[in-house]
């Protein structure tokens, strides 16, 4: 993992391979950022005009390398586009921060040290930028840089990816204040855990499946005081779980219910986490089409998120209790495998027509939810990868969120605005319903094409337990990234939701959320 230190040094004596100042874009050409002062006064104060004759603008992610002027120890200035230059006497918004100190991040790859010299008028600038930097940092190189058979002996393959950078040295900051001090704690075990969600999600399913992704959750859990209790097949028939054993049929790897239980002895609020952990979607025997399986390991974001958010919770000691529930399966077609017209009958009771086995996420999460339910959580959020048809409604940058209470749904949207993650809010239109009618069972698991994420949000609602508050994150679109890197989201699996869920928890620790 890249390392962050909050360092006393000025930026003209830090030594390090390359020193970060941000550009912003004004209405005459690149504007300096504050803490670029003493790298600008290395340069007779004309470092503005070098990085407009190189082509900065200081738009959003822009990234400029030039040689070091004499009076600097670092050999190397990176200049970072924060995209819009603030009016004067307001500053540069945390989400600025944290995506510029991402693309510094991952334009230094190979390198051993960096000086972040960002504008920072807060501990909140701080832990912004550290977010932003250690996000952006991280590379899934587990698979990659194995030995060259073909190479001359006793050389290296050194056809691998570059190691990320090294270490960030956080400038402006103030170590020994407290202020500073925490939000810098609270920004490494934030960004480990959504780079461990990465891993898991970026793991090929050949590697990753319910058992695997259990064992892992039992290791970890171990070593934070997180109990952990699994569900095996075995378990999961005697508990009655249709929706878990249904999905999972199909596959030689059989399902997993995984409970993580993170106490605080004087918390006073529970917050139950749910994530979707399908470790490979096929669509079953409703089989997807060529070209949609290639990415389908990813469907386990949601389980990841969760697991990650609940971790992260331990972590920072927080005073509310949180559980996570993974519901794991993989969907596979086989013999064995759940059939279009089969009934299941759900751990709640309820017998579900099953219309497409391609809508598989909403059967797991269902059975995740009674058990959730049963120990009357102040609240619960469920996560997951769970349509398409959220995606063509709000891109692949944004996740929808629905709810059974608008207060709770508003309240979540305005944490995940807050922390960066990009979220909209949606309804659960009561006449959506009537589509999952079914003349053989108590519903049937598909509705309507048109409006298909709502009617996913209103068959999960089914689930859950009266009284309880409860939100769904749809974050199939932003959970995994087919393009090209920007700002801290790399390609591959982003870890989105997570910071959401932990701040979401935070809230509840400190009593925001009544």
């Amino acid at each position: 993992m890249t390392a962050l230190t909050l360092s006393t040094a000025g930026a003209a004596t830090l030594r390090a391979d390359a020193l970060v100042v941000g550009v912003g874009k004004g209405t005459k050409g690149p504007v300096l950022a504050p803490g670029a002062e003493a790298v600008d006064k290395a340069f007779g104060g004309k470092l503005a005009t070098v990085l407009e004759a190189l082509g900065a603008t200081g738009a959003e992610g822009e990234v400029t390398k030039l040689p070091a002027s004499d009076g600097l120890k670092a050999p190397v200035v990176l200049a970072v586009g924060l995209g819009s230059a603030p009016e004067k006497g307001e500053a540069y918004e945390a989400e600025a921060l944290r995506r510029a100190a991402g693309s510094a991040s991952r334009a230094l790859a190979g390198s051993k040290k960096a000086g972040f010299a960002l504008p920072v008028e807060s501990a909140e600038d701080a832990g912004a930028i550290a977010e932003g930097a250690l996000l952006g940092a991280y590379a899934f190189t587990a698979y990659q840089g194995g030995e060259d058979k073909l190479a001359p002996k006793g050389k290296k393959n050194d056809t691998g990816p570059k190691a990320p950078l090294g270490e960030v040295a956080l400038l402006g900051a103030k170590p020994r204040d407290k202020a500073f001090k925490a939000v810098a704690e609270r920004a490494v075990a934030l960004t480990e855990e959504i780079n461990r969600a990465r891993d898991l999600i970026n793991t090929p399913p050949n590697d990753l499946y319910p058992e695997s992704f259990a064992a892992v959750a039992t290791a970890t859990g171990k070593e934070h005081g997180i109990k952990v209790q699994v569900l095996d097949e075995k378990a999961l028939a005697k508990g009655g779980y249709g929706g878990l054993l249904g999905v999972g049929n199909g596959s030689v790897h059989g399902p997993r219910l995984v409970k993580l239980a993170y106490t605080h002895p004087k918390a006073e609020k529970t917050l139950a986490l749910v994530g979707k952990g399908i470790t490979y979607d096929s669509g079953g025997i409703s089989l997807k089409p060529a070209g949609h399986n290639e990415t389908m390991k990813c469907d386990m974001s949601g389980a990841a998120a969760v697991f990650a958010a609940v971790v992260a919770a331990a972590r920072l000691g927080l005073q509310v209790n949180v559980t996570g529930w993974l519901a794991l399966a993989e969907n596979m077609p086989s013999g064995s495998a759940t059939r279009p017209g089969d009934v299941l009958r759900m751990y709640s009771g309820k017998t579900v027509e099953v219309l497409n086995t391609d809508a598989e996420g909403r059967l797991v999460l269902a059975d995740a939810l009674t058990r959730a339910s049963e120990e009357k959580p102040d609240a619960i959020v469920d996560v997951a990868t769970l349509t398409g048809a959220m995606m063509v409604a709000l891109g692949s940058r944004t996740f929808g969120i629905m709810a059974n209470d608008d207060a709770f749904r508003t309240s979540v949207h305005e944490i995940a605005e807050e922390v960066g993650e990009e979220s909209w809010q949606m309804p659960l239109p009561v006449h959506l319903r009537k589509g999952m009618e079914s003349a053989t069972a108590d519903i049937a698991n598909m509705g309507e094409r048109m409006g298909g994420g709502l009617v996913a949000g209103l068959f999960l609602r089914e689930f859950v337990g009266e009284g309880i508050a409860w939100a769904h994150l749809d974050i199939a679109g932003p959970a995994f990234h087919e393009g090209a890197p920007y700002g801290y989201t790399p390609k591959g699996g982003t870890g989105s939701a997570v910071r959401t869920l932990v701040r979401l928890a935070e809230r509840t620790a400190a009593g925001d959320l009544g």
